[in-house]
């Protein structure tokens, strides 16, 4: 290897690590399944492949060169490698979507993590400008897309509680009441203080005349709710 090349080589792998990353600090500051670590070897593994690729390329037509009777019988794919990148990190993805009910969780992060795969392979094969473009293109849409373009938040009721079963049928009712759709729930038991608490947190739709305020304030009346608060699920 010359030391072109060897530069070459610390170059590419080094942007890697800094632009996976930085995609993963993002990641990592809104606590997704994956943060800085996983981006940044989700990256460097793919320019690694990437830099395998080509040097498979160089070795195959550094053979052809010095024996030309044999070109008819060597035979190269310079994108074979890197095209089980594209479909394999697909697998690592799935690990960080949550499926639950009508919910879905985590693309992004997956979209974020296919998407430093596709940086890596840029950087390896050298495509510096392209990779560069992309990479700021992913940040934008990662930082920059939820401050110009205002999207409705989602939010989760979460209601802890004593009496599961009276205390869940007057829910239930209130619920029914206002006709207010229950499109997931989560339940958690926990003791505290030798008590046992439930902890229900539910994903709703609620009608155009009712607000969560209104229904935090009328849920909060009844004797058995502890503790009744919104949390806002982000991407």
């Amino acid at each position: 290897m010359t030391l072109l090349a060897l530069f070459q080589t610390v170059l590419r792998l080094g942007l890697s690590i800094v632009m996976g990353g930085t995609i993963g600090y993002e990641r990592e500051q809104k606590n997704r399944p994956a943060g800085m670590k996983t981006h940044i070897l989700v990256c460097l593994g793919a320019t690694i492949i990437a830099l395998i690729q080509q040097e498979i390329a160089q070795e195959a037509i550094r053979l052809v060169r010095s024996n030309p009777d044999i070109a008819h019988i060597v035979k190269f794919d310079q994108s074979r490698l890197i095209a089980q990148v594209v479909s394999g990190i697909g697998f690592l993805g799935a690990g960080t979507i949550i499926v639950t009910r009508q919910r879905i969780t985590g693309l992004t992060t997956a979209a974020s993590l296919w998407s430093c795969a596709a940086i890596g392979i840029g950087l390896g094969m050298g495509f510096y400008l392209v990779t560069i473009l992309g990479f700021l293109s992913i940040m934008f849409s990662l930082s920059l897309v939820k401050r110009i373009i205002t999207v409705s938040k989602v939010n989760n009721l979460e209601i802890q509680y004593v009496h599961r079963k009276e205390t869940k049928d007057f829910i239930n009712h209130y619920f029914d009441a206002h006709h207010i759709e229950i499109d997931d729930v989560t339940f958690e038991v926990q003791i505290i203080d030798g008590e046992k608490y439930y902890k229900n947190v539910y994903t709703i739709d609620l009608p155009k005349s009712l607000t969560y305020a209104d229904v935090i304030e009328e849920l909060s009346m009844y004797t058995n709710v502890r503790e009744i608060r919104l949390v806002a699920i982000s991407d």
